[in-house]
């Protein structure tokens, strides 16, 4: 039998996944670990704690799946973006690894675009504008900030590549991930030799590119003694975890666009040739499809809003729900259902970490504008699902703008298990709205994609077809739609209306 794994290096743990060639799902674990705030906006992890948790876990899920270390043929490799792994020439990390969700680099991202010659000029080398979440403003940071710690730098590896180092090796990255930096070149699929000239980095410090289902190493007797596999298992590309976790979702041909409700929330679409919004509002990554392009807008605290709202303001019903064995989410949304569509006027925007699209403005602040004596606790709610929603449409529109056929939307994510949620969406995207047989995200993404390097199939939409298939769907109601049609416009002048004012909040604080 021939067996898969795909290993995400998440935020809050690693996932490891088992499938069969198949798409069989045999078994899955998640070895968790803490994320870092030494000061207000940053955001930090030991790159050692990743290790630990993939040591810990693949034994665990092979034992569960109850196969054989010698049985897995090759690994594929997905984790979050944009993270930076300093190294030293003997391959020690050098301070912690800097993360996505860190915000200190306003400053150098200004940087970047002046000596690129502006952000126009930026967006022409790379696609994409400098944002504090990505790799480039974190090297350059490290340089402005850490001097004897730049000095020593001999490679910068993403998070997942810093375990594909230990597994084979090998300094290697693929075009998915590659493309967050901001330092690939995302029509040549290659790293921009001007924008590194531009800003005195030498290339040597970045590892080799390649396609997300090429081969690019077999472990280490070191790893596979560690993981209980062996030498003549392969490690693929694999790719960043929103290309993973679209390619789990099929999103590989054109018309296909996905949502993914986690933390932050993510839209998707796929794109068969190079499309690039000048305006930098949204994100034009190289996909995890060979040859193929990807269009990505990302609100940064989508689920992670109604999380925040249980915890902070919700614990009597917490409490409840403990009691009754129900899950507080449930609750939450069964209030929510009860409310009228744009929960009388009370808007909420999901500004919670700053905000990436389409403002890129790490200053933006979450807000609910609208607040009156009749608001309770279900409109309140439903105003948080409701200002999420329209945040990613916003990346829709854009996408839909540009010329991108968006026939279907698949949702995924923890958001997703919600139909009331899933409802909002279709009514504020004005699409349908499926769901799919896997809920396994970016492992499962890039555990076919480890497939498809073995050979089992002759490329990933191969590969996708023979394994998702969709198990519901949701059309817009058309009344509701038709509502928020109307109340769209008033969430966007919301942020033009209080852009300053956050800002001064910020300065204040």
């Amino acid at each position: 039998m021939n067996v898969y794994l795909g290993i995400d290096v998440g935020t809050s743990g690693t996932k490891v996944l088992a499938i069969r060639a198949d798409g069989t799902i045999l078994a899955s674990g998640v070895g968790e670990y803490p994320c870092y705030a030494p000061r207000p906006l940053w955001s930090e992890q030991n790159p050692e704690d990743w290790r630990k948790a993939v040591v810990e876990t693949v034994p665990k899920v092979l034992a569960k799946a109850g196969v054989k270390g010698s049985d897995v043929r090759g690994i594929g490799l997905s984790g979050q973006m944009h993270g930076s792994v300093f190294l030293d020439a003997d391959n020690n990390v050098i301070r912690p690894a800097i993360l996505w969700n860190d915000q200190r680099t306003a400053k150098e991202c200004a940087e970047i675009e002046d000596a690129a010659g502006g952000r126009g000029k930026l967006i022409e080398m790379v696609a994409n504008p400098a944002m504090t979440g990505f790799t480039a403003p974190k090297i350059i940071w490290l340089r402005n900030n850490e001097p004897e710690n730049f000095e020593r730098v001999a490679k910068v590896l993403l998070p997942k590549d810093e375990i594909r180092r230990w597994l084979t090796g090998e300094f290697a990255t693929e075009v998915s991930d590659a493309s967050g930096t901001l330092l690939l070149d995302v029509a040549g699929r290659k790293w921009s030799k001007p924008l590194l000239s531009a800003l005195q980095l030498d290339e040597s410090i970045l590892p080799t590119v390649y396609e997300s289902e090429e081969i690019t190493g077999r472990l280490t007797q070191e790893a596979a003694d560690a993981l209980g596999l062996t030498t003549d298992c392969f490690v693929v590309g694999g790719a960043g975890d929103c290309a993973a976790g679209a390619v789990g979702n099929g999103i590989v041909r054109a018309g296909s666009l996905s949502t993914s409700l986690g933390t932050s929330g993510v839209a998707f679409v796929h794109s068969d040739e190079l499309r690039v919004d000048k305006l930098g509002r949204v994100h034009t990554f190289c996909h995890a499809v060979r040859g193929k392009w990807h269009m990505m807008g990302v609100t940064l605290s989508a689920a992670g809003s109604l999380q925040w709202f249980r915890n902070a303001l919700c614990q009597e019903l917490r409490e409840k729900a403990d009691a009754q064995g129900d899950d507080v989410y449930d609750l939450l949304t069964a209030e929510a259902a009860q409310t009228p569509v744009g929960a009388d006027g009370l808007f909420f925007l999901p500004y919670l970490s700053g905000e990436r699209t389409p403002h890129a403005d790490p200053y933006a602040r979450g807000s609910f504008v609208g607040l009156t004596l009749a608001h309770d606790r279900g409109r309140i709610t439903r105003s948080i699902l409701e200002g999420v929603c329209y945040s990613l449409r916003e990346a829709i529109d854009i996408f839909r703008g540009l010329g991108v056929p968006i026939d279907e939307i698949r949702a995924s994510g923890g958001g997703a298990k919600s139909p009331f949620w899933r409802q909002i969406q279709a009514d504020v995207f004005g699409s349908k709205v499926t769901t799919l047989n896997s809920e396994e995200g970016p492992a499962f993404g890039v555990a076919l994609l480890a497939a498809v390097g073995g050979g089992e199939y002759k490329n990933i939409e191969e590969a996708c077809d023979a394994t998702i298939k969709r198990v519901s769907e949701l059309d817009p109601n058309p009344e509701a739609q038709k509502k928020y049609d109307a109340a769209f416009p008033v969430y966007q002048k919301l942020y033009r209306s209080l852009k300053e004012d956050f800002r001064a909040i910020a300065d204040l604080a």
